[in-house]
């Protein structure tokens, strides 16, 4: 990427697009889905949703330093957060010091759930289910026969007794389904609808609710990482300190569901904002990976920290991750396209690995900071520019005024709006 003697973020804009199209191998046309011209547009996205009245943009920007599996990828961001993206680009240059992120995932299969009532006897009907459970499969491989010849379909039907107070005791079926390199909700939703009239007539009830689960803990992805001690201090911080702290603050959100929200959230920053450029349901994600969180019944963190026996400190992110890099948005919209193929990821597996590396680098940066000098040191002198842009500033004023609200330490709208009247007057006087 960029050279010693320019960084990626000192260059200007234009130049940060030729950094990327010379790294990713992008032609004319993917890079220019990179702006507004060649983006999305408003006839696709037409065809995408209903009642479209316009477009929505928002800044799509590059981690670097990530190093996945032995192999460094550029991480596309799309959010509105400022620091997200340097920090994240900061913590896997940590990271690749101690070799960078190790990655692992499941085979993509989700799970697709069938709600069972009026059964005369729930037990018994389960039992029937099962023992039918070789021909239930066989009849769901013949829905997709596409997706059998890629290597995916039915896997496994599980039965699950639920009791409710108001619907008494009940079933659901739990299809497994390999979705290959889908997020996999309309084959999954499909199968279930499909298979509707043979489970109905095996366990004498009426399917209800079919739909798939958000709960992907069949898919999951992990990241983990190992930073030498030496690399951890910096300014008036020793490693040590920066170590144990990043350790007492991960601990406080492992015992408090109020702190493990905003812990979790930040993990969420970073996966969200891949999920956002590649085209995925982030949604789709937030919910599985808070859900899975609450997994013992207590909401907890998404992660984990400790201290190796030589003072290196190591960490480990695991959640559900359903991805894909085939149908839907990811292969509608042209940017999530190009944001791909500067990733270099050839499959969901692979996508979903980087996003599980970038969640990790994400938490390591929030929680180094809250240990040491404080969320609000680098937030907010980014945030600034924004303040700055928002009392009016003109081009040639934003950077000036960011940098007088960051020394004041009062980055508030209304006094960007006094220094920006103090300047207009003392201009007129000049005059």
């Amino acid at each position: 990427m960029p050279t010693e003697a320019k960084k990626f973020y000192e260059m200007s804009l234009p130049e940060r697009r030729a950094e990327v199209q010379q790294a990713a191998a992008l032609s004319d046309a993917e890079i220019a889905a990179l702006q507004p011209q060649g983006g999305l547009s408003l006839e696709q996205a037409n065809r995408m949703i209903e009642n479209v009245a316009g477009l929505y943009s928002l800044p799509l920007g590059i981690a670097q330093h990530f190093v996945v599996n032995g192999v460094e990828r550029l991480v596309p961001m799309v959010i509105e957060e400022p620091s997200v993206v340097a920090a994240a680009s900061y913590m896997a240059r940590l990271v690749k010091s101690g070799g960078g992120f190790t990655s692992s995932s499941d085979e993509p299969r989700m799970i697709g759930q069938m709600q069972l009532l009026d059964l005369a006897d729930p037990a018994e009907a389960a039992a029937r289910i099962l023992a039918q459970k070789d021909r239930l499969l066989a009849a769901a491989a013949e829905i997709d026969p596409l997706l059998i010849r890629l290597g995916g379909g039915p896997r496994d039907i599980v039965v699950r007794e639920l009791h409710s107070a108001a619907l008494g005791t009940f079933l659901v079926l739990h299809l497994i389904y390999d979705v290959r390199d889908a997020m996999g909700a309309n084959a999954v939703n499909t199968a279930l609808e499909r298979l509707t009239p043979l489970v109905e007539a095996i366990s004498g009830g009426r399917a209800h609710l079919r739909i798939l689960s958000n709960l992907a803990d069949q898919r999951l992805a992990k990241a983990a990482c190992r930073i030498p001690l030496a690399a951890l201090g910096f300014r008036e911080f020793s490693a040590e300190q920066v170590r144990d702290g990043i350790l007492e603050a991960w601990a406080f959100a492992e015992a408090d569901p109020y702190r493990a929200a905003t812990h979790n959230k930040g993990i969420m920053n970073g996966i969200d904002a891949v999920l956002l450029a590649t085209g995925n349901d982030w949604r789709a994600v937030e919910a599985g990976a808070h859900a899975y969180a609450a997994r013992s019944g207590r909401y907890t963190s998404l992660s984990r920290w400790w201290a190796e026996a030589n003072g290196d400190l190591c960490g480990e992110l695991e959640l559900p991750m359903a991805v894909g890099t085939v149908g839907g948005a990811t292969r509608v919209h042209p940017t999530a396209q190009t944001a791909l193929k500067i990733m270099g990821v050839h499959n969901a597996r692979e996508l979903a690995e980087t996003i599980a590396a970038v969640g990790l680098a994400q938490n390591l940066a929030a929680i180094r900071a809250l240990a040491t000098e404080g969320i609000q040191r680098g937030h907010m002198a980014l945030h600034a520019r924004q303040v700055a842009i928002a009392a009016g500033a003109a081009e040639d004023q934003i950077e000036p005024l960011a940098a007088q609200l960051t020394a004041e330490k009062t980055v508030r709208i209304d006094r960007a709006q006094e220094i920006l009247a103090q300047w207009k007057l003392q201009a007129g006087e000049d005059d």
